[in-house]
């Protein structure tokens, strides 16, 4: 995207006039290192207005005069974006409070201990304070958010009124300021490294997302409010407030949530309405409502998928709301601090009863007693075996469920469950625990919700077992087993033997440690076996082997190898498409399996061809073709005219018949490809919104290696191929009822039929499966990586 001069300090008349808050005065100008402030963005192209929000570069000095001023405030820097942007937390409370914040997290923690005994301290101790937490901007083109945040800080760090001494006399309020800062300043959706930080809950792959979730699991909020936009309408209800419509994730103790939940969201509306004459212009003046799914709505805004951050709060005990503001405006940024002040008024008048059954929640879960849920929906655990030579899958699950407040054990004799014998060393899940939601949520299977609801808004299926590539198993008996908690799973590796070692095909951690080692200068073979293979180890090599977890073993040399070298792979490069940017988690999958990939743009394959690199790769949406009737925000990403379009076609099909390596991933990729006569087997696309687990039986192909003949895949816009004519086969979806869990009506057409297709006379593979989709498939992850090795 194009950026617009931005001068630093230069607050506009408008704004000073327009900003209902103190902030506004012009502070003394400090030096600003983290931004260049000249290259920061005035706002974004798809938005359709615009006002001058508070740039990010003035943040920073807005939150210190506040800290500075206000003995109410406490700023923290807690970490970085992607980009390296610091990420601000403000907590503010009555001064007394300030001292207190270590006992009261010990107090929230109590919850998961001892629930009952916190119930009956809350009843006893009226004056406690609850945590509330206030997220501003996710995405970085939703401005409003981060521009109301810096509203409330000020009125709750300055205001003596009684109704913000009200609040504050019960609450701790937490803004996550700007959660999004490289959005901000580079007037994106995403951050910096392409991802939709609010779809990352469930696997947090981002720095930013592990901030959120840190501060989720130090303070377990009671609240939490997650400040967006634009949803508008003309009917006089303009925005929307959650609730959701069905399906809703029945990993939740949804009663407990739903008792409070429509008439917290009530109140935000009440009191948006109830100050709709301090609003400018009409459209908000003449409010009378706000649009709330579950309440005016039957489907299309649910709360299934985990990837939300509200919806991730919720498996923390908290109120998850999305709140999403009008416009792109002030009316917007004040319907937005209206919306909170509803909630905070609230949550204060119903704190007691609110808590309460927070804390039911957790009861309910170390009690295993969930009186909603049908006989055997959660299993009393569940049993996570691990590979000795390669643990390092398991490792990343088990420290992820530890840095979500999930308990797990590891076994210190063997034992047996659904009458198999499992050894020491064994992790396990009890799900006697106070946030077995989130266990559950994590770990099971998912469920097929095709005919329970018309679309689904986003993904409807993300078993990390399935989709991570461990083994997670079900145990539904009493389970005995002797155990000690587990504090962090840290595998080192091991080498055995003088060599030739052989590294297995085994995971993204083993062929992260093959490219780290051709970069380090090692001799690394790939065997006829598909197997990797190194002669020798220097001693500085070795210490790669030990920080992958991978434990190798003295192996014969196989008498049919290649030498491996390091690719110089190519991705096209969707700058951001429609706000989202379609290659970024190939690209994301690409850098985790440790080769060093060049994004290229549309317009650079056109002018300069691909002769500098091994590989390309096409996992983007087919619309970067485009150069008529191009919506003109996605201009500066597209090829743009025909020429360029025609050069571009020739340079791939050049690139190819002078044998580079061309790999499509998805249905973008599948479908350019056919568009630019890179292959003529028919592409076929379910709905753009259908995604989930298929069962898939796999071919012996080198592109396979490593996976079992039947298996598992995901899909997202399904994708799949007919008519091969002489193109191979590699896998394809199973016959019959192939479809595991998500949401895809009409599947039955794609049974049977291939999901991976190869070329023949010509180096190119169709991916049909997500191979790399976000940080979800990582087990699917290493089909790149073979189709790149082949």
């Amino acid at each position: 995207m194009k950026k617009k001069n931005w001068i630093a300090g230069a607050l506009s008349v408008s704004l000073l006039a327009s900003m209902p808050y103190a902030v506004t005065a012009e502070a003394p100008q400090k030096q600003w290192t983290n931004v260049n402030a000249y290259e920061e963005a005035d706002g974004s192209p798809f938005n359709s207005e615009h006002y001058d929000f508070v740039k990010y570069s003035k943040i920073g000095e807005i939150l210190q005069k506040f800290e500075k001023e206000s003995k109410r405030v406490t700023l923290e820097q807690r970490g970085t974006s992607s980009d390296g942007y610091p990420m601000y937390v403000v907590t503010i409370s009555n001064p007394e409070d300030k001292g207190k914040y270590g006992h009261n997290k010990k107090l929230r923690k109590q919850m998961f201990k001892n629930p009952q005994k916190a119930q009956d301290w809350i009843a006893e101790n009226p004056d406690f304070k609850v945590p509330v937490m206030i997220n501003g901007s996710i995405h970085g083109t939703e401005y409003i958010g981060s521009d109301a945040v810096l509203q409330l800080i000020d009125r709750f760090a300055n205001d003596n009124d009684a109704e913000t001494n009200n609040i504050l006399k019960s609450n701790i309020l937490i803004f996550n300021v700007v959660a999004n800062p490289d959005g901000r300043v580079d007037g994106t959706r995403f951050n910096g490294n392409g991802i939709d930080l609010n779809r990352d809950f469930i696997t947090q792959s981002q720095e930013e997302t592990k901030q959120t979730v840190d501060l989720i699991t130090e303070w377990n909020p009671m609240v939490f409010l997650d400040l967006h936009g634009y949803v508008n309408s003309s009917d006089g209800k303009p925005g929307l407030i959650e609730p959701c419509t069905p399906p809703h994730n029945p990993n939740y103790e949804y009663d407990l949530f739903s008792k409070w939940a429509l008439d917290q969201a009530e109140a935000m509306e009440s009191e948006i309405v109830g100050n709709k004459t301090n609003y400018e212009s009409d459209h908000y003046k003449n409010m009378t409502g706000t649009y709330i799914p579950q309440r005016d709505d039957s489907a299309g805004w649910d709360d299934y998928p985990p990837i939300f951050t509200p919806m991730y709060a919720m498996y923390h005990g908290a109120y998850g709301y999305t709140l999403e503001a009008p416009t792109n405006s002030w009316d917007g940024v004040r319907w937005a601090n209206d919306a909170v002040m509803g909630a905070l008024k609230f949550a204060t008048d119903n704190k007691q009863g609110m808590l309460t059954d927070q804390i039911e929640i957790f009861e309910r879960g170390i009690n295993f007693d969930h009186p909603y849920h049908e006989e055997g929906f959660f299993p009393n655990a569940y049993v996570l075996p691990v590979n000795e030579k390669d643990p390092t899958v398991t490792e990343k699950a088990v420290n992820h469920f530890l840095e979500n407040d999930i308990s797990v054990e590891k076994a210190t004799k063997a034992f047996s469950a659904n009458g198999q014998t499992y050894p020491a060393g064994t992790y396990i899940v009890d799900m006697s625990q106070a946030k077995a939601g989130l266990a559950n949520t994590m770990l099971w299977d998912g469920e097929d919700i095709t005919n329970d609801t018309p679309a689904m808004y986003d993904i409807s299926a993300w078993s990390l077992p399935e989709l991570w590539g461990f083994e997670a198993i079900e145990v539904k008996e009493e389970l005995k087993a002797k155990t000690a908690p587990v504090k962090e799973a840290d595998y080192a590796g091991s080498i055995n033997g003088k060599g030739p070692y052989v590294i297995s095909n085994s995971s993204v951690q083993a062929v992260k440690l093959v490219n780290d080692l051709v970069k380090a200068g090692e001799s690394v073979y790939k065997g006829n076996d598909e197997h990797f293979y190194v002669e020798t180890l220097s001693a500085s090599n070795k210490t790669l082997v030990k920080k992958s977890g991978i434990s190798l073993e003295t192996a014969k040399m196989p008498a049919q190898k290649e030498k491996l070298s390091s690719l110089k792979v190519a991705i096209l490069k969707d700058g951001g498409m429609n706000k989202a940017q379609s290659h970024a988690g190939t690209k994301l999958a690409l850098d985790r399996l440790g080769f060093s990939v060049t994004e290229v743009t549309p317009t650079e394959v056109a002018e300069k061809g691909l002769s500098q690199f091994d590989a390309f790769l096409y996992s983007g949406t087919d619309a970067l073709l485009q150069y008529e009737n191009v919506r003109e925000a996605n201009k500066p990403f597209v090829v743009g005219s025909k020429p360029a379009y025609e050069s571009f076609k020739t340079n791939v099909q050049t690139f190819i018949n002078n044998g580079g390596k061309y790999i499509a991933v998805g249905a973008g990729g599948a479908k350019a490809s056919s568009q630019l006569g890179i292959t003529s087997v028919k592409v076929n696309t379910g709905n753009a919104n259908s995604n989930g687990i298929v069962k898939v039986n796999n071919e012996k192909d080198e592109v396979t290696t490593g996976y079992n003949t039947a298996d598992l895949g995901f899909v997202y816009r399904p994708v799949w191929f007919t008519e091969l004519g002489n193109a191979k086969s590699v896998a394809t979806l199973a016959s019959g009822d192939f479809f595991v869990a998500g949401h895809w009506k009409g599947n039955e057409q794609a049974a049977g039929q291939a999901v991976i297709v190869e070329e023949t006379g010509k180096d190119v593979t169709l991916i049909g499966l997500e191979a790399g989709f976000r940080d979800h498939t990582d087990y699917l992850f290493r089909l790149l990586s073979n189709a790149l090795y082949q």
